[in-house]
């Protein structure tokens, strides 16, 4: 079926409502969870009657009123129908991570501004605790969102709320008569912070809807096409990836709370998925979960998923996971093409890798005002291969990702938060983060992603600051002083090594200092995200001119045995209860591992 053309202006209750109104759009399936279905006409059905409920209950709007709305929940129909229902009524919703605890979410509620605050039922716990703290959430505007249940009596329940105040769900409204400019911020996104507050980025109508427009055009998605959404919602990558480009196809979104490795083929088979967007960890975890399943036999993997008569599905994109898994999902899934892209939800800089560009990169850079820059500020040169394959000039060739001259991309700040609008716009350029490489084939400019800068930590999809995170670790009694960074990881991304100071007499407990992390994420001192994977003693550290501690150096060694033969380590890996030492043979079995993802070069730059 070809992509209808559709006549509205770029904000998204015009938009849902074009999909709503068209002929052959209508009646066909938007969002899919389970038994459960939405046609385009009542997803915007839905959209429409939580704009009226929001607006009723938030009344008017202004400065010292915000219109914006927190919801924390997974995947869920009414997610979206919220999402979409603040998008009518002009009105901005907060989406939170559901890792945050304590502190931590009470500071990003309070920050926000929300005067309304929806919680899935399974969250509830996690607000009562702070409910107490909450600055300008109203008794009456903390709603629960139960999803799927009828709804009731409950004057607390969404649902329940919904129907007594705007009337039962089958009942179709018009769109309240708001005017919602292109530029109106729609959905502020925060970034991981592990402590303190993390930053909220703020993405407008028009953003969001040249993404999803962009995504759909490259993936040439139609109206028959499902995307499946297992990565997070309160996450840039599903609503950039997977609701947006559905959206702009007039296809279909699968649903699933959250992602299981065990359930996804089953999953792309039931809903007949095209395409799925990913970061990192989820590709691997999901051939794991096929290799035990087949006992790591290939041609049954090919003849009963690739080769599997339900399975539609063509394309994957996302970032973070590594070459070997790439080449396998393809296989394995059956698909037509993977593609890696580089980008954030900031959206400064991005890239989408074709078919046909070099192994390992994230794209070709057609954007002039990217860079890579050194620590002054000077333009790196492209990256020289020998005759090997590898950098041989990666000590001048690796920088920060920038965006030069004037203008930002699609960023369009931070919320409430001029400090850090200040750190990422300096010195005439936007500064990722980001670490990489240009390498020039045929007079094209391929980037290629090297990790994090020293102060940030990629893992699983989420950047923190590593400062914080080390504060936090410093807690811990028997601890004098601590660092934190990112080392390499084989799979995707990076993972968390901090380095300790003990006081003077104290000694390492490895179950001990596995369940004071454990209780900071319990009492939401730290998100679970910055739990550390690795651990380095140290008698001191190096200090640079102005006493900070000498970050480069650490992650420079990270937990090579090689370079630290008799350094105390110790590492954790999933389903361990405590840390163990790390020893020279566990390090070989992680480079046997790296060298199989093809990532040893992160081991050994």
């Amino acid at each position: 079926m070809p992509l209808p053309r559709i006549d509205a202006p770029l904000v998204l209750g015009a938009q849902v409502e074009a999909r709503a109104a068209h002929p052959d759009l209508a009646r066909r399936p938007a969002l899919r969870q389970g038994q459960r279905v939405w046609a385009w006409r009542e997803l915007r059905d839905q959209a429409v009657r939580c704009a009226h409920f929001l607006r009723a209950r938030l009344g008017p709007c202004d400065d010292a009123r915000p219109g914006h709305v927190a919801l924390l929940s997974e995947n869920h129909l009414e997610f979206l129908a919220l999402y979409a229902g603040c998008g009518y009524a002009g009105l901005t919703l907060f989406a939170l991570n559901t890792g945050l605890r304590g502190d931590t979410l009470a500071g990003v509620v309070n920050h926000s501004g929300a005067r309304l605050l929806v919680v899935e039922a399974r969250f509830l716990p996690e607000i009562e605790r702070i409910r107490a703290r909450l600055e300008h959430v109203a008794a009456e505007n903390l709603l629960v969102l139960r999803p799927g249940a009828p709804p009731g009596r409950d004057p607390v329940d969404l649902l329940s709320c919904l129907e007594a105040e705007v009337g039962p769900a089958d009942r179709s409204l018009d769109a309240p008569p708001v005017d919602v400019a292109p530029e109106s911020d729609l959905v502020v996104i925060h970034t991981s912070g592990t402590t303190g507050l993390p930053k909220g980025i703020r993405n407008n109508h028009l953003k969001l809807l040249v993404i999803g427009q962009t995504v759909a055009r490259h993936l040439d998605l139609g109206p028959e096409d499902a995307g499946y959404a297992c990565m997070p919602l309160f996450h840039s990558n599903a609503l950039f990836l997977g609701f947006h480009p559905v959206l702009a196809a007039g296809g279909t979104l699968a649903l699933r709370e959250r992602f299981s490795a065990r359930e996804f083929v089953p999953d792309v088979l039931r809903y007949g998925t095209t395409f799925w967007n990913y970061v990192g960890e989820p590709v691997h975890y999901v051939l794991k979960a096929l290799e035990q399943e087949y006992a790591g036999d290939e041609a049954r993997i090919l003849a009963q998923v690739a080769r599997h008569p339900a399975n539609r599905l063509r394309y994957a994109l996302g970032n973070g996971a590594a070459p070997p898994d790439i080449d396998r999902f393809v296989a394995w899934l059956g698909l037509e093409d993977m593609f890696e892209l580089y980008g954030s939800t900031e959206a400064a800089i991005s890239t989408f890798r074709r078919r046909g560009d070099p192994r390992g990169s994230v794209g070709e850079v057609t954007d002039p005002a990217v860079r890579i820059l050194d620590a002054s500020g000077l333009e790196c040169p492209p990256a020289r291969l020998d005759a090997s394959g590898r950098i041989a000039n990666r000590a001048e060739a690796v920088g920060e990702i920038c965006r030069v001259g004037a203008g930002a991309g699609l960023f369009q700040g931070y919320f409430a938060d001029p400090a850090a609008d200040a750190a990422k716009l300096r010195g005439g350029a936007y500064h990722s983060g980001d670490l990489g490489h240009i390498l020039v084939q045929e007079g094209r400019r391929y980037l290629f992603f090297d990790g994090r800068t020293e102060d940030w930590i990629r893992k699983d999809g989420e950047n923190f600051s590593a400062a914080p995170l080390a504060r936090r670790i410093q807690e811990h009694p028997d601890v004098e002083l601590a660092a934190a960074y990112g080392v390499p990881c084989a799979v995707s991304d990076e993972l968390v090594m901090v380095a300790l100071r003990l006081r003077e007499g104290a000694s390492f407990d490895p179950a001990g200092f596995f369940h004071f992390c454990e209780d900071l994420v319990a009492q939401g001192g730290l998100e679970p995200v910055g739990f550390p994977d690795f651990v380095r003693l140290v008698e001191e550290f190096e200090f640079t001119e102005t006493q900070k501690v000498l970050v480069r150096r650490l992650k420079q060694q990270h937990f090579d045995r090689r370079r630290l033969p008799a350094a105390p380590l110790y590492w954790r890996r999933r389903g361990d209860d405590r840390f163990h030492a790390f020893t020279g043979e566990d390090f070989e079995a992680l480079r046997r591992a790296f060298a199989a993802s093809e990532r040893l070069h992160l081991l050994d730059p």
